[in-house]
C-alpha cells in the first residue's frame, strides 16, 4: 500500500503494515479545526512515511487511550510526541525513546533537531546505550540514518543552528551542548552501520556566527 492509498493523513506516519493500528489510533484522537502541518518524509525499512512536522489535536481520554492495544499506544505517543505545545511533546517522547523498533526511531530523531531543551536532556539520559556497538538502538538509529542520509544532514545543521540562536548564553560551547552528544551518539551508530565514519557536518567555531 502507498501513503496516497490511506484514507487519513495522519496514518501515513506509519508503514503500510501498521494502517489498521495507525487507524484505530486515530479514531480516538480528537478532531482538530487546524490541519496538521505539511509533513517530512522519510524512509522506515525501505517505505516512505510521511510524519507532520506538528499536530494540533487535543489528547483523546484516558479510557480511549486504554481501549487501544499496546503497539497502538506506541503509535498514539509517536503521534503527540509531533504535538504543537512542547510540553506534550515531552511527556509522549518518554513513553517512546525506549523503543528499538523501526517506526519509533525517525519520531525521536525529529525531536534531535527541534529547540526545546529539556526534551534533549531527556533523549541524552535515554540514548546513552547508542553508543555500544550490538545494542537494538545502535543497529535501528544507525540503519535510519544510514538511510536518509540528507534528512539527517539537515538535522545536524539544525542541532546547531538552535544552539546558536537560543543556547549560547548557557552553553558558551557547542561542545557542552545536549544536542551535539546527541549527534555524536547518532553518528556513531550510524558509523558503525555504514562501515565508514559518518559526516560530522557541526561547524567549526569559527563557521557558527551568522548559522541563523
Amino acid at each position: 500500500m502507498q501513503p496516497s492509498d490511506r484514507s487519513d493523513p495522519l496514518t501515513m506516519a506509519f508503514p503500510a503494515e501498521l494502517a489498521g493500528d495507525a487507524e484505530a489510533v486515530v479514531s480516538v484522537m480528537p478532531a482538530s479545526r487546524l490541519l496538521p502541518a505539511a509533513p517530512f518524509s522519510v524512509v522506515v525499512e525501505g517505505h516512505q512515511v510521511l510524519i507532520p512536522e506538528r499536530l494540533y489535536n487535543d489528547e483523546p481520554p484516558a479510557d480511549a487511550v486504554a481501549s487501544l492495544s499496546s503497539r497502538q499506544r506506541q503509535l498514539l505517543h509517536c503521534l503527540y510526541s509531533r504535538h504543537c505545545d512542547g510540553v506534550v511533546r515531552q511527556r509522549h517522547l518518554e513513553k517512546i525513546v525506549g523503543s528499538t523498533d523501526p517506526w519509533v526511531v525517525p519520531f525521536v530523531v525529529q525531536l534531535v533537531g527541534e529547540y526545546v531543551l529539556e526534551i534533549l536532556i531527556v533523549m541524552c539520559d535515554e540514548l546513552r546505550d547508542l553508543a555500544a556497538p550490538g545494542t537494538g538502538g545502535h543497529l535501528a538509529y544507525g540503519q535510519f540514518i544510514v538511510d536518509n542520509p540528507a534528512y539527517f544532514a539537515r538535522t545536524q545543521r539544525r542541532v546547531v543552528s538552535y544552539w546558536s540562536c537560543y543556547y549560547r548564553g548557557t552553553y558558551a560551547s557547542f561542545q557542552g551542548y545536549p544536542g551535539r552528544t546527541l549527534l555524536d551518539l547518532l553518528r556513531s551508530a550510524a558509523s558503525d552501520r555504514a562501515g565508514h565514519s559518518w559526516p560530522n557536518l557541526a561547524p567549526v567555531a569559527s563557521r557558527v556566527d551568522g548559522y541563523c
